[in-house]
């Protein structure tokens, strides 16, 4: 059964191949991908050797406490994080370098490539996120003695069908993994009916909680506000984290918005920093006046592209109230609580399947979740009206974000028992 799985993703790998070497997000570390790495690259010997895999910039950001918190448990530690796109592994040079010893791009998944990778970076552990279930990355660390662990796990209900149709093909990866650390009960009771063994599975919660620190106010905001040509005393709308699709629907509600609103500015940080072209030609068809953060608005156009890498969470600060795409189509969402973490009102549309949890935390304390196109106008257009509102929201936001955290340290206190070397060698839990 697995070696059907390996056949068919060599298949599938020529098939998408042209796709994914000409995909901006996708199309560095050719050779990376295939599980070659430069020379002096990867970390000299030491342990232990932690591999922590974060499919993009998001996910890396929500393991970043964790790996703040493993480096104190650990100094000695060498601490490899891979990632799958260019801007994971820009934000990651950027951003963990003080706490990492190498940023790698992860091998597809393909027989071969999995097998090289895991023998040049000799992981003791290989820590995973979300779904990233990757059935030969998984078998080749197992094989090569590594433990392997999920991190934040999550299963859609929606696709639990799909998932265990999958892995009946081709031979389950859950009995490889040694460790499942859930962000909830309910994600818990889905990977026992997939074929987890129950002493292997936790409730921990969602590192990306702790990530979510207040900025203090900085030089960086003065810098910014200039950059995006916003000034000190005017009203500012963000829509953080949009996609395709969901850009028209927002510049819409905006020339509906400035109508009382003349002096409201909307700055907009596509999810994809490579579509931020494209979103600014979507302004300008829809008859506005735009610029871009990274040319520093010269003409302080009413809308503006933010399409900088790490500066998001900052520019929330300098907002009046927040919209976070991925909402209004069938995305699943996008982080809300990084605007509700700096003090702001946080609005969202339909579509939080993948943030739920983050929606529960959310909803009546600082965030709103609109239906559709008009509800937002609606909703925006009596917060705008009503500044002591926005305040008092804020402040909710802040509070509910201020009270949930510890999955870091609940996770790093699990996966020590990993690292810990078993007597005669001895693996944890029982194989299938």
């Amino acid at each position: 059964m697995r070696l059907l799985y390996v056949i068919a993703t060599w298949l599938l790998f020529g098939v998408l191949f042209p796709v994914l070497a000409l995909m901006k997000k996708t199309r560095d570390g050719f050779w990376q991908r295939f599980g070659f790495y430069p020379k002096g690259l990867l970390p000299g010997p030491g342990t232990p050797r932690i591999w922590l895999h974060g499919a993009s910039a998001g996910d890396l950001l929500a393991l970043s406490p964790m790996i703040d918190r493993l480096r104190a448990r650990y100094p000695a530690a060498k601490v490899i994080v891979s990632t799958m796109t260019n801007t994971g592994h820009l934000m990651a040079t950027q951003r963990l370098e003080r706490n990492i010893d190498a940023v790698i791009y992860a091998p597809w998944d393909l027989f071969g490539a999995t097998r090289r990778a895991v023998a040049a970076v000799q992981p003791g552990l290989l820590v995973l996120e979300y779904t990233e279930i990757w059935p030969n990355l998984i078998r080749a660390a197992h094989r090569s003695g590594a433990r392997v662990a999920l991190t934040n796990g999550r299963f859609s209900p929606r696709h639990l069908e799909r998932y265990r149709a999958l892995f009946e093909l081709i031979g389950n990866p859950l009995h490889d993994i040694d460790l499942f650390l859930m962000r909830e009960e309910d994600e818990a009771e889905r990977v026992l009916q997939l074929g987890a063994h129950r002493e292997r599975v936790r409730v921990t919660g969602n590192t990306k909680f702790d990530a979510l620190v207040p900025l203090a106010e900085a030089v960086e905001d003065h810098a910014l506000r200039e950059a995006l040509g916003l000034s000190a005393s005017g009203q500012v709308w963000i829509a953080g984290s949009t996609h395709d699709g969901e850009e028209q629907l927002l510049f819409s509600v905006y020339k509906k918005l400035v109508i009382d609103s003349p002096e409201l500015r909307l700055v907009i940080a596509p999810r994809y920093l490579e579509r931020a072209e494209r979103v600014a030609q979507l302004a300008r068809e829809a008859g506005l006046h735009v610029g871009l953060r990274s040319t520093g608005n010269p003409e302080r156009a009413p809308v503006v592209v933010l399409d900088t890498i790490g500066e998001l969470a900052r520019a929330y600060r300098l907002a009046t109230v927040v919209f976070v795409g991925g909402s209004f189509i069938t995305r699943g969402g996008q982080n809300i609580l990084e605007p509700a973490a700096q003090g702001k009102p946080v609005l969202f549309g339909p579509h939080m399947e993948n943030f739920h949890d983050s929606v529960q935390v959310l909803v009546g304390r600082g965030g709103i979740q609109v239906k559709d196109e008009e509800h937002l106008v609606r909703v925006l257009s009596d917060l705008l009206s009503r500044p002591e509102s926005i305040e008092s929201l804020g402040e909710l936001a802040r509070n509910a974000v201020r009270q949930i955290s510890g999955a870091s340290d609940r996770n790093v206190d699990a996966l020590s028992h990993l690292l810990s070397p078993l007597p005669g060698g001895e693996r944890g839990g029982e194989r299938a």
